[in-house]
């Protein structure tokens, strides 16, 4: 008699494992066809110069030359052998 039952429980087993690989395939293929959207280009962020995150990319910042009197933009070697850096 316990050989009828092992029988018996062993196809109620395959059968809800069966079922329950075809809810999970579905719910894959629900998941996929409404997916908001991954397209690279929604996927990025920038961060502007305050640490904010944004979506919108931010302006290059324009290079100083040292004509125009940038302020602190280039160290000579002297000075750092004087101040010991």
């Amino acid at each position: 008699m316990a050989g009828q039952n092992n029988s018996y429980i062993k196809k109620q087993k395959t059968e809800k494992r069966l079922k329950k690989r075809k809810e999970k395939e579905q719910k894959k293929l629900y998941r996929k066809e409404n997916s908001a959207g991954g397209d690279f280009q929604s996927m990025i962020a920038y961060v502007d110069k305050f640490g904010n995150i944004t979506t919108e990319r931010p302006e290059e910042p324009v290079a100083v030359s040292e004509k125009q009197g940038a302020v602190g933009a280039t160290v000579r070697q002297s000075e750092v052998a004087k101040s010991g850096l």
